[in-house]
């Protein structure tokens, strides 16, 4: 590894402290990732590869109504049934 000395902004800091704090990192973890993120070839990633697969026979209104079509696409599964627990009976307390 190679140090590296970056000047922010009090809140470019900020923000960067409580980005990081929230996900339990060091800031120095976040920028890591970070320029991990912004300088990763385009085609690493897997969601931006998959861009283009589907070209046709989407609805129109697919962006406004996604969940409406997304609940239209499960197939309702009945619950699974699990044997009932035998109780073992407790022993009677001696008078």
């Amino acid at each position: 590894m190679k140090p590296l000395q970056v000047y922010l902004a009090e809140t470019e800091f900020e923000r960067l402290e409580s980005w990081a704090r929230a996900r339990g990192w060091t800031k120095s973890q976040a920028i890591r990732a970070a320029v991990r993120a912004l300088t990763r070839p385009p085609g690493e990633d897997p969601l931006l590869a998959m861009s283009g697969m589907i070209h046709d026979e989407l609805p129109t209104d697919c962006s406004q109504q996604l969940d409406r079509y997304l609940q239209g696409t499960f197939v309702a599964e009945s619950s699974p049934t699990y044997a009932k627990r035998l109780r073992r009976a407790r022993p009677r307390p001696r008078r």
